[in-house]
């Protein structure tokens, strides 16, 4: 039944009163201590702990395309979807080692700073359009979309209205500062977390229910025996899924650059750990690792736990039908089994989700807006005041735009969570090349970046529709192609994509760096020093931990 209780709603208004007092708290004490300076503003310089910085990371990462689209996955493909959220957790490692202290070293606050820095203009110019471009068509759009889905699913509310009070909220909490956005995710996170176990567990336990036992131990046993085939990390070649997942790819090949690129050369996530010191931006990186380990537990098994009773005919005529029509479905029609006042407090959870990173991302899109277009091009004289105050009307346009465009976008018909992934793809492998080749290769030219940036996109179309100019059935024995079942063609699955157009991209900037210096040009070369990444032995200890725990979760679930 697609409706709350008065116990729900009263969970949800404890929980929007918790949050809205806090953040106002927060507010209030920035005003005091005299900090509207636009670096405070988007980056709420040296302010955040490190307990907050990686709850923030948490709260901006997991949103609608994890909650809903990422146990959309779990219910189609299983635990291999998990490879996401266990694979950024060693990500989470090596970018704390090794990118941040050359971001925090070089004083670099924005993604299109350290181009300009490392390379010039007219790179950075040409990336900070493409970043506003992916994180307005694509993020926000599918976050408020798949967040509307699940709400109106849960609550029966039309689809229109949560949209636009998804986006409303959002933009009240962004409109603060970072500093407000990411203390407020420290509360976001608890909910998050505290609502999708409960979530877990109840559903796990209608599965043991259902086979006449009762306990999480036991319905994870019935899940685990009969279901077998969800519940394998890296998947075979005649899997229905190949094509999302192929095989070794995920931890040898493309997804290293999903990950990489995503923790170590996006604004919207690095843009936590910019504003403090090294210690404390390293101590938040490794405490976002160590939640990344739960977060399958809450945004995965669920789906699995969805495709059992689904299987077993659980669900009603209606809500069968809802699933089998879109699989993002999936996740708000488990909820609604849940009872009164546990719906509310999941409910609470997956708009702290939707929320937080809805405000993440908008108060990127204003940081590279204001700091990388409007003070460099069009206003370089701009005061403090008005930088803060035309970020605000960014976060305010941004969402505006997002509301509009994204019921057009199909984000329903890729799937969610796999629509951002390939789309993010098209320009990730060029621009963790540029990146990669900046930090540690001093003689990377400017060139050699544009062959990267506009290259990379090329490479990836060229890639993304070879299939209709050629056959590539003769790939299929070694992996790197696919049938689809929809267009009965034989592809390259976008993961592998990603990872051939990253190698062209890196040989490419070689050549064309060596070229450049065999003429004389010159580059600007990063200060960076060995003793950047050493770390403490907590922080070894923690990553080792980590590690562990990795080793053991894919050699039980291989």
């Amino acid at each position: 039944m697609r409706q709350l209780s008065y116990g729900d709603y009263l969970v949800f208004f404890i929980y929007f009163v918790i949050v809205a007092t806090y953040g106002l708290t927060v507010y209030r004490r920035k005003k005091k201590s005299d900090v509207s300076k636009s670096k405070d503003y988007f980056l709420a310089e040296g302010s955040l702990t490190w307990w907050a910085i990686g709850a923030s990371l948490i709260a901006s990462n997991i949103s609608a395309e994890q909650m809903v689209a990422m146990s959309s996955n779990g219910f189609t493909m299983g635990l291999a979807i998990s490879t996401y959220e266990w694979m950024a957790a060693l990500t989470l490692i090596i970018v704390a080692v090794f990118f941040i202290p050359v971001y925090l070293k070089n004083k670099i606050f924005t993604m299109p700073q350290f181009l300009h820095q490392r390379y010039n203009s007219t790179v950075a110019m040409i990336m900070a359009v493409f970043w506003l471009l992916l994180y307005v068509i694509v993020n926000l759009t599918s976050i408020l979309y798949l967040g509307a889905i699940a709400i109106h699913g849960i609550s029966g509310v039309n689809f229109n209205v949560c949209i636009g009070l998804l986006a409303v909220f959002a933009i009240v909490i962004t409109l603060g500062g970072m500093k407000v956005i990411g203390y407020t995710d420290v509360i976001q996170v608890f909910f998050l977390i505290l609502g999708g176990l409960v979530t877990t567990y109840i559903a796990v336990n209608l599965v043991a229910t259902h086979y006449g036992q009762s306990g999480i131990g036991s319905g994870l046993s019935i899940m685990y025996s009969k279901f077998h085939d969800h519940f394998h990390m890296i998947l075979k070649k005649d899997n229905a899924s190949y094509g999302d997942l192929p095989g070794l790819t995920v931890l040898i090949g493309g997804m290293w650059i999903v990950n990489l690129n995503y923790w170590g050369c996006n604004q919207y996530i690095t843009q936590r750990a910019l504003g403090a010191d090294l210690p404390t931006a390293r101590g938040g990186i490794l405490f976002a690792a160590f939640l990344k380990l739960l977060m399958p537990l809450i945004v995965v098994l669920p789906g699995i736990a969805a495709f059992v009773l689904y299987k077993e005919n659980v669900f009603n005529t209606d809500m069968a039908g809802s699933i089998s029509s879109n699989h993002d479905n999936a996740y708000p029609v488990l909820l609604n089994l849940l009872p009164a006042g546990i719906k509310g407090l999941a409910f609470a959870a997956l708009t702290a989700a939707v929320v937080a990173s809805l405000a993440g991302k908008a108060n990127s899109i204003a940081t590279i807006f204001t700091l990388d277009i409007y003070k460099k091009k069009i206003r370089p004289d701009a005061s403090e005041t008005n930088l803060v105050k035309v970020g605000k009307i960014t976060v305010v346009v941004a969402m505006i735009l997002g509301v509009v465009i994204s019921p057009f976008l199909g984000i329903d018909k890729k799937g969610g969570f796999q629509f951002i992934q390939e789309y993010t793809g098209f320009v990730s492998p060029g621009i963790f090349a540029m990146f990669i080749l900046g930090f540690f290769w001093k003689k990377a030219s400017s060139n050699a970046a544009m062959f990267a940036t506009i290259g990379g996109f090329i490479f990836s179309v060229f890639f993304k529709f070879l299939p209709k100019l050629t056959d590539l059935s003769s790939l299929a024995h070694s992996g790197f192609s696919y049938k689809n079942a929809d267009s009965h063609l034989y592809e390259i699955p976008f993961l592998d994509r990603m990872g051939f157009v990253f190698v062209i991209c890196i040989v490419g900037m070689i050549v064309i760096s060596l070229i450049d210096h065999a003429r004389g040009k010159t580059t600007n070369g990063l200060e960076v020093d060995a003793k950047m990444f050493r770390t403490t032995n907590g922080f070894a200890v923690g990553a080792l931990i980590i590690i562990g725990i990795l080793v053991a979760l894919y050699t039980v679930f291989w």
